[in-house]
């Protein structure tokens, strides 16, 4: 958690793209929310009905822990359009953006209740037998 969901037409993203992408969308969130990047999570698709396409070239459903403001969201939604156009020429307005909010309660990482926003440090503190910087 938070979990960024990828789905492109076939053949949109080479595997030089999606590195990029899944890059940006870790320092994204980070820089952000302050969040450790060991929790964030990139997945990608082609044609997924979990994310539809509509008439979009690509769609990213983010699902992000609750408790970020509207601008936090705002931005995190505005600079993965900007990586999409950077990395694959996939302009803002062929791609869709979504920020969805889950409670930290409802999500578990390593087997563990995710920490809410802002108590990240003490939580792998606490867990960081199971959750090292190199873990993921």
């Amino acid at each position: 958690m938070p979990l960024y969901i990828c789905n492109t037409v076939p053949n949109t993203l080479n595997e030089q793209s999606k590195e990029r992408i899944a890059n940006d969308i870790t320092e994204i969130h980070c820089a952000v929310t302050g969040a450790p990047e060991i929790f964030v999570h990139v997945a990608f698709f082609e044609e997924s009905p979990i994310v539809p396409l509509g008439s979009d070239r690509a769609a990213v459903r983010g699902t992000i822990r609750k408790g970020r403001s509207v601008e936090q969201k705002d931005e995190i939604a505005k600079a993965i359009h900007a990586s999409l156009d950077r990395a694959a020429g996939i302009s803002a307005t062929n791609a869709t953006v979504n920020i969805l909010e889950t409670p930290a309660s409802w999500v578990l990482e390593g087997g563990e209740i995710m920490p809410e926003p802002g108590e990240e440090a003490a939580w792998l503190e606490t867990h960081k037998a199971s959750h090292s910087q190199g873990a993921h």
